[in-house]
């Protein structure tokens, strides 16, 4: 079962980098596209757009690919 997130939920993920950590900006459930990538985000299978704390940068991830973490997690 994956897990619930809401906006301001800190979070990792593994990126080419290594592991990320950031928070929850946006829960999408329609498509978008961010960076020229297109986001196939929809009701039935949402994805979230993630701010990362090292970088700033902003991506999108699918729920299964996120996990949570406590405030005082940092990378």
């Amino acid at each position: 079962m994956t897990e619930e997130f809401k906006v301001g939920d800190r979070v990792e993920w593994h990126s080419s980098g290594g592991k990320s950590v950031g928070k929850i900006k946006k829960k999408l459930i329609d498509p978008i596209e961010i960076k020229g990538h297109k986001v196939a985000a929809s009701k039935e299978n949402p994805q979230f757009l993630v701010v990362s704390d090292k970088t700033g940068e902003e991506a999108a991830h699918k729920p299964e690919s996120l996990k949570k973490v406590s405030e005082k997690s940092k990378s």
